[in-house]
C-alpha cells in the first residue's frame, strides 16, 4: 500500500461548520435498498453503535447505514 503524504489530508479552502442534523441513536431506523460495501471504522465508533443497538433493540449496522443516509440526503438536496 502506497504511503500518502500528510498534506493530502489537510483541508483546503474555507471550512464550514456542519449543523447538527443527526437524530439521537434511538431514532435511527433502516432505509430501503442497500449495496454491500467494505469500510473500516474505528473500534470506538463500532462499540458505540453496538451499545446503542442493544439498548434500543436494533441492529447496529442498520443504525450506521441510517446515519450515512441522512448525511447524504442533507448534502444532496433530497
Amino acid at each position: 500500500m502506497k504511503k500518502r503524504k500528510y498534506e493530502e489530508f489537510v483541508p483546503k479552502g474555507d471550512l464550514i461548520e456542519v449543523p447538527n442534523f443527526l437524530p439521537p441513536p434511538e431514532k435511527l431506523f433502516a432505509s430501503d435498498g442497500t449495496a454491500k460495501v467494505t469500510i473500516f471504522l474505528t473500534k470506538e465508533s463500532v462499540d458505540f453503535f453496538k451499545k446503542q443497538a442493544r439498548k434500543n433493540g436494533k441492529k447496529y449496522q442498520k443504525m450506521i447505514r441510517e446515519v450515512i443516509d441522512r448525511y447524504a440526503r442533507q448534502f444532496n438536496g433530497s
